[in-house]
């Protein structure tokens, strides 16, 4: 870093400032525009991803050149979060591409590159802990039998043990299920699932104005875990797109922006994709409603919110979205 990288960014932000409208730049060919650092992570860039992407852009300028100006090493960090399917890396891409071509250096990091275990042993712990937690809440209401175990064995060997469906015709099951939520709320977005702590410091490294940091890669086998080193030396923001990106345990988020999405539109985007095996179960289900309420509990500390169809919405009109939403699909 040096007089030529800080010279450029203040003209840059000065040319920003003074800036009236936003024409967007034309993309003619998608291979130009950053990925995020996943690997093996596939975006596919459509018109509902632009549309996010040229309605964030300018009141994200708006907030960020404040930020990179009190910064001394001219550097801001912006989180692109929501639920799985709701565009994330697809809007991040996009909104990095633009900033590099105002002249801004831009990275985008996923953070799922940070979760403590890969994904299939991750997904392994949070069923774990579902049934685990499941069957002491049976133990503790008096519910638990041979004749439950059994059938509780049978569900679970068919992967229906989260199904509400069955309460009615097993209602021992509505104490195992809710037991079995509340476990795996203190799992999900937790540094018991995140390393926090990790990424924490990236961010602060970042910011501090270090030219190189080694980066996390986690691919899907236990093999696939390796860091690389990566030149930030010209780069004035760093972009995080993650489901955790406005998480109180990250620290050092600048401008947090939430993408709107619900639990059903994550469920069909994840079927479409075919991402993961049992994408249909009662129990991935449940892990995205969970997901859901842990992003509404945050909401409150994101600077921008997006709806799903592309529009601007207050705290108190992403609230009323969501229980509307949720009533629709109850």
């Amino acid at each position: 870093m040096n007089d030529i990288f800080f010279d450029r960014t203040d003209r840059i932000l000065d040319e920003l400032s003074q800036m009236t409208s936003w024409t967007p730049i034309s993309i003619q060919d998608v291979d130009e525009i950053p990925k995020g650092d996943m690997p093996g992570d596939v975006i596919r860039i459509e018109p509902g991803h632009i549309k996010k992407a040229q309605l964030i852009f300018p009141k994200m300028i708006e907030l960020v050149i404040p930020v990179i100006k009190e910064n001394p090493f001219k550097r801001a960090v912006i989180s692109i979060c929501g639920g799985s399917g709701v565009g994330k890396s697809e809007t991040a891409s996009l909104l990095s591409y633009y900033l590099n071509q105002t002249g801004l250096g831009t990275y985008t990091l996923s953070g799922d590159n940070y979760c403590n275990r890969i994904p299939k042993y991750n997904d392994a712990e949070r069923l774990r802990i579902y049934r685990y937690n499941g069957i002491i809440g049976l133990i503790i209401n008096g519910q638990y039998s041979a004749e439950v175990r059994g059938k509780l064995k049978e569900l679970q060997e068919e992967g229906k043990d989260a199904d509400p469906g069955l309460i009615k015709e097993l209602p021992w099951l509505s104490f195992y299920q809710e037991a079995g939520r509340r476990g795996l709320k203190n799992y999900l977005g937790t540094s018991n699932e995140i390393n926090f702590s990790e990424l924490n410091s990236i961010i602060a490294r970042f910011k501090s104005g270090e030219p190189q940091i080694y980066l996390r890669r986690m691919g899907r086998e236990e093999t696939e875990l390796w860091y690389d080193p990566v030149d930030f030396s010209d780069k004035n923001i760093l972009i995080i797109e993650w489901t955790h990106g406005n998480n109180q345990n990250l620290q050092g988020i600048d401008i947090p922006i939430l993408l709107s999405s619900t639990p059903q539109e994550t469920l069909e985007h994840r079927r479409a994709r075919k991402r993961d095996k049992g994408v249909d179960s009662p129990f991935t289900t449940t892990v995205l409603d969970l997901e859901q309420e842990l992003l509404i509990s945050q909401a409150k500390y994101a600077k921008l919110i997006v709806s799903k169809g592309g529009e601007f919405l207050s705290y108190r009109e992403y609230i009323r979205v969501m229980l509307q939403e949720w009533v629709a699909e109850a």
